[in-house]
């Protein structure tokens, strides 16, 4: 019943209530002050918010009367899902709409900082042309053949978790590639319908998925601490990614990828049990330690 009353309720309605939820859940409790310099609202409507929650879960609530305040009921339950993800980016780095801009984090933590942080006026108009599907012409940097006019048609954003890339077809090579968003200049939108083979539907490496099974590295004398730092349920993480981030994902992860688990480094502590996985993945590479298949000879 509760949730079917949740649902009902309007947008901002659910926000409200999912951040009490939330402090009460990390924080053991909430004031209307909480709410009023979050949302901004008044102090009435603060405690009509306080009310409704302690109405709909009053086992999760419990009022200080000494100190004012409300904190977490003993048989605590969360309303809402909250996702590790977003939990963790919130505590780092606080609450935030996009308008503020000081935004404090939650409690004292430390992140490594972000070395490479694409231009906002390139991002945006590279999100509007992925949004709208349009073309757009640029200014690329490459490592390989330096600086070069390309048309390209994106289609998804990348994060690799050491700098944002967008993939897209490129009109130069014609070829499916990724763009460092960093080493984009004077991105201009092209007012013109995509062509048939330049949508992501004609990008094998994007829409290939490959089985990534990731296991304790065999050098580590206590693989079940490894099971438990990755919550490995039957002593393996498997994923399902996409070909076309697949070596990102591993040399974020530092994966070793070699196919006799032959890195010994202290930074490896998973391996690509079947390197044979990465077959035909373009930035297999990438990889820490990957070796490409070796063709037999023919006699």
């Amino acid at each position: 019943m509760s949730r079917q009353r949740i649902e009902a309720m309007s947008q901002i309605q659910r926000e409200r209530l999912a951040y009490i939820d939330f402090r009460l859940y990390f924080f053991g409790e909430i004031g209307r002050p909480d709410l009023t310099s979050r949302f901004g609202v008044a102090p009435a409507g603060a405690t009509r918010d306080l009310a409704l929650y302690r109405e709909i879960a009053p086992q999760n609530i419990e009022f200080d009367s000494s100190n004012k305040i409300y904190r977490i009921g003993k048989v605590f339950v969360p309303l809402f899902e909250h996702t590790s993800k977003r939990v963790l980016s919130a505590l780092a780095f606080g609450f935030g709409d996009g308008i503020k801009v000081g935004t404090q984090p939650l409690l004292p933590c430390e992140s490594p900082a972000a070395l490479s942080s694409p231009k906002m006026e390139v991002l945006a108009l590279i999100c509007r042309a992925i949004h709208a599907k349009r073309p757009v012409a640029i200014r690329y940097h490459s490592m390989s053949s330096g600086e070069s006019e390309r048309v390209i048609v994106p289609f998804a954003l990348v994060d690799t978790g050491l700098r944002w890339h967008v993939r897209a077809f490129d009109r130069k090579s014609s070829e499916f590639r990724d763009f460092v968003i960093t080493r984009i200049e004077a991105p201009t939108l092209v007012d013109e319908a995509p062509k048939a083979n330049e949508g992501p539907d004609n990008d094998i490496q994007w829409t290939r998925i490959v089985e990534l099974d990731l296991v304790p590295h065999p050098r580590l004398a206590r693989p079940e601490i490894i099971k438990m730092d990755y919550g490995m349920a039957d002593g393996s993480i498997r994923m399902r990614v996409r070909a076309a981030v697949a070596g990102y994902m591993l040399l974020r992860w530092s994966v070793d990828a070699s196919p006799d688990h032959s890195l010994k480094e202290e930074q490896y502590r998973l391996w690509l049990s079947d390197p044979l996985a990465l077959y035909g993945v373009e930035n297999a590479k990438l990889a820490p330690g990957y070796l490409p298949p070796v063709s037999p000879v023919k006699k």
